[in-house]
């Protein structure tokens, strides 16, 4: 019997980090590929992820370095910044990366669709044109998106989304969450002159990380003068006149100028059809998968923000290369998801790779840890009173390192380097063993004691 014939060997819905990558790889292949994407191509990541905040934390950074700049000799009269013409050299440079991952798309024979798709059938995909094609294999990457709170006056508020467009510098900004989004854009906006204030509804920052970088940013945000306001959940934002007043359970009202919501990431499965399809989700609405990202449908696959495993960039990247090598390339192959290096773009920067040190002694009892706690050669010189922490821990018995947590300038720069030997199982002795380069910030790994 003839095997059935699709329009496409493989059709992906969603032209982000994961999608793009799948979608190159699996034409290289041979595969008759198509993307659809309703919005722009690139993602999360390129358009308003990652990619654009590290530019708004390269600008924020002159702020400090410009005052930084007079213990060095350097005279500045008068220095001043203007938001619009940051913003707008920013949303250019992601145009710019928009049109190089459509080319790369384009160059790989892949079809564009820039429209909205979802599943309708058996191997089937509604356009939003009304055209419906059929597929082979259906790749979901559709990524998350912002999470709203529920309360009076939400609507008021804005989004990660929207903070790269916004007109002006808000005065006064109350970020709502814990995690890297809030504190990220805290660090941001602070340099850039906004009184910041971090709402948060537990009363620790950046769960899943390091206690001791965790609070070691705490104390020198609160140093900067970014206000906190813990064990706080929304009572209602309201109008009051041009600017917002904010009230909180366990705290007095504040108001403000902006509200921005940085309380976690939703994965983008509604409306696909993914329940018409049988595809089972879990608890969060993210789609359920294998190892292989494959779904409980055997030729619907998920890769990216949308499985809710990791939801990081390089992981999507690495998923769906992988989802392309084992479904086209005759080369089945599961990410690890262990082990994985992470850095939050604060101000200072934290890095990290492997187990903190209470997951350490959970599942491994006795543990060494190491630290240097340090001020930079540049901070001495400029007067500026903020220190370094960089962490190790190790097995007690075997000294394979299994984890590095590291607070200060440069830390994620450092950190991806450290974190290949984490995850190659290198000991404490093999650092020890290793040269410092001097004078530099990262010899301390090699010379912690």
């Amino acid at each position: 019997m003839a095997e059935q014939s699709y329009d496409y060997d493989l059709f992906v819905i969603g032209a982000g980090s994961g999608g793009v990558r799948a979608s190159r790889i699996a034409a290289g292949y041979g595969a008759k590929v198509a993307v659809a994407e309703e919005h722009r191509v690139g993602g999360t990541c390129v358009i308003r992820g990652c990619v654009p905040k590290k530019m708004l934390v390269y600008g924020a950074h002159f702020a400090e370095d410009l005052e930084d700049a007079k213990a060095f000799g350097w005279s500045i009269e008068a220095p001043k910044f203007d938001w619009t013409v940051l913003r707008d050299n920013v949303l250019n440079d992601v145009t710019r990366l928009e049109g190089l991952y459509t080319q790369t798309l384009d160059n790989n024979n892949v079809t564009i669709l820039a429209e909205r798709a979802t599943l309708v059938g058996n191997h089937e995909i509604a356009l939003a044109s009304g055209r419906v094609v059929t597929a082979k294999y259906i790749l979901i990457a559709t990524g998350a998106r912002p999470h709203v709170p529920d309360c009076p006056g939400s609507e008021l508020g804005i989004t990660s989304n929207e903070a790269f467009h916004l007109d002006a510098i808000p005065g006064r900004i109350l970020i709502a969450g814990g995690g890297y989004i809030a504190n990220e854009f805290a660090g941001i906006f602070h340099q850039f002159g906004s009184k910041v204030t971090i709402m948060n509804r537990s009363d620790q920052l950046l769960r899943g990380y390091d206690e001791s970088l965790r609070d070691r940013l705490l104390q020198i945000s609160v140093m900067k003068g970014i206000d906190f306001r813990f064990n706080a959940k929304f009572r209602g934002i309201e109008k009051d006149g041009d600017a917002l007043k904010v009230s909180m359970t366990g705290h007095d009202d504040i108001i403000v100028d902006c509200v921005m919501f940085a309380t976690g990431r939703l994965p983008n499965t509604e409306g696909l059809g993914l329940e018409a399809a049988g595809v089972v989700l879990g608890d969060h609405g993210e789609i359920v998968v294998d190892r292989f990202s494959k779904t409980n449908v055997d030729h619907i696959y998920a890769v990216g923000d949308v499985t809710g495993r990791v939801q990081l960039t390089p992981v999507a990247i690495r998923e769906g290369h992988a989802f392309a090598d084992t479904v086209f390339g005759n080369n089945p192959r599961a990410i690890d998801h262990e082990c994985i290096p992470s850095a939050v773009f604060s101000h200072p920067p934290i890095a990290a790779v492997g187990l903190t040190e209470g997951q350490a002694r959970n599942t491994h009892g006795a543990v060494k840890v190491y630290e240097s706690d340090f001020r930079p050669m540049k901070n001495v010189l400029a007067g500026r009173n903020e220190r370094c922490l960089y962490k190790m821990v190790c097995d007690e018995g075997t000294d394979r390192i299994l984890g590095i947590h590291m607070i200060g300038p440069d830390a994620p720069e450092i950190m991806q380097a450290a974190a290949v030997a984490v995850k190659a199982g290198l000991t404490k002795a093999q650092f020890d063993a290793t040269t410092a380069i001097h004078p530099t910030m990262a010899e301390e790994l090699v010379l912690l004691r």
